[in-house]
């Protein structure tokens, strides 16, 4: 994250956006799910593929979207509403919706539609993005939202931040509510009761990188 740019009116967050803790080692997981399970009970983890781009916010009122916003520095981001409309896979109108819906999701750009952008950047001689997550930001925040529009930018949502009219009670059941309201929530995320079988679960991932069509952690 970063703090807020000038182009776009700040949006403050209701729900501060967090960065995710990273860990580096396995034995760093089972420290973690030490700690976890000296104050929770019959914990469960969700697995799921880290996907690299740009953590946004998108809030629905009677199942129309009506805001989107960076996460800026987690507290304040900035209104990218315009530019999020141009992504297709990004619900407009929920039937059946919440009175209030606002989901986290993460904009990012697939291998195609990165080389695509570069080969263009350099039949017109222009500076190329170094990689695909930095040209899902730059995309997500240009002014012009019809340069948005054309980069082939795409949306996965992993997190459910706020919600009025409904009650959930797991991350799991909150991913499976999302994908039938319409979402693109990530393919392949497992639960597990036990630590030992979510590293399995993060080593097969790893192992398998090569084949997903973007970026991952």
């Amino acid at each position: 994250g970063g703090n807020a740019g000038e182009k776009f009116s700040p949006v403050t967050h209701e729900v501060v956006m967090e960065s995710l803790h990273d860990s580096f080692s396995h034995e760093e997981l089972r420290e973690f799910d030490a700690r976890v399970r000296e104050t929770v009970p019959n914990v469960r983890y969700v697995v799921e593929p880290k996907f690299d781009g740009l953590s946004v916010s998108c809030e629905y009122e009677n199942g129309v979207f009506v805001r989107g916003s960076t996460r800026g520095d987690g507290s304040v981001g900035e209104d990218v509403t315009e530019n999020l409309m141009t992504i297709k896979s990004l619900p407009k109108r929920i039937p059946n919706a919440p009175e209030y819906l606002e989901v986290r999701g993460e904009v990012y750009m697939s291998f195609n539609s990165f080389d695509a952008l570069t080969r263009r950047q350099e039949e017109n001689e222009e500076k190329t993005f170094k990689n695909p997550r930095n040209a899902a930001a730059g995309s997500l925040r240009q002014k012009d939202s019809r340069i948005t529009a054309s980069r082939g930018l795409d949306i996965f949502v992993f997190n459910l931040q706020r919600i009025e009219g409904k009650e959930l009670t797991s991350h799991s059941e909150s991913l499976d509510y999302m994908k039938k309201l319409g979402f693109n929530v990530i393919d392949g995320y497992k639960t597990f009761d036990n630590i030992e079988d979510a590293v399995s679960r993060i080593m097969e991932i790893g192992e398998n990188r090569q084949s997903y069509s973007y970026d991952i952690d």
